[in-house]
């Protein structure tokens, strides 16, 4: 038997206020100064407004709430705009290896926006950066990624930063990419273990 549509009508919804405007600093107060579940939603609401992805990036260094920081990443990476990743680089310098990684994650799918921040980022004066950023490298799908790479093996003096780097080349590497493994190998002539990972790359980019 066919179901009836009840000639009942649905009670009214209680009219709730709204404890924060939605216009966007609304949201951003929401952001700062709500429950996880209104936090989560300023996140959704504006992750449509790019000019929005200052307070967001803010919000990830002090965000506790799995939920929420998820959310936060996921609005930055879509919104992909240059003020996103300006959002998402200082995370890089956080203590918390969470938002390092998520950082990383985001940013590797950004490769237009990422890509012209890269050079700044393997000159950078602290050497945890130039390491993540390396990694940021084997993660990233840009043409000019072995460039950066041997940019690193030829001119860094950090045998932690040379070191990520050979284990990305190793991974990325073409054949034409050999002399740069050699030469830093020259360099850290007095490295056993650069020697070492230097001629594990090279094998690995002959027999692929």
């Amino acid at each position: 038997m066919g179901l009836r549509k009840s000639n009942t009508p649905d009670p009214l919804r209680e009219v709730v206020d709204r404890d924060f405007p939605r216009h966007v600093d609304g949201l951003v107060a929401q952001l700062r100064g709500g429950d996880a579940e209104q936090r989560r939603w300023a996140v959704r609401d504006l992750s449509g407004h790019p000019q929005a992805a200052a307070a967001l990036g803010a919000q990830l260094l002090v965000e506790r709430d799995a939920a929420v920081r998820e959310a936060l990443f996921l609005a930055l990476g879509t919104m992909a705009s240059d003020e996103a990743v300006s959002a998402l680089l200082p995370l890089l310098r956080s203590e918390d290896a969470r938002l390092r990684n998520g950082a990383i994650e985001v940013l590797s799918g950004l490769p237009k926006v990422v890509g012209p921040r890269i050079s700044a980022l393997l000159l950078d004066a602290d050497v945890d950066v130039r390491i993540f950023t390396v990694n940021l490298l084997g993660e990233l799908r840009h043409e000019q990624v072995t460039q950066w790479l041997q940019q690193v093996l030829l001119s860094d003096r950090e045998v932690n930063v040379v070191a990520a780097a050979i284990e990305v080349m190793a991974e990325t590497g073409q054949p034409e990419h050999i002399d740069a493994l050699r030469e830093t190998r020259r360099r850290f002539a007095d490295d056993p273990f650069i020697g070492f990972a230097a001629d594990v790359a090279i094998e690995r980019i002959r027999a692929s």
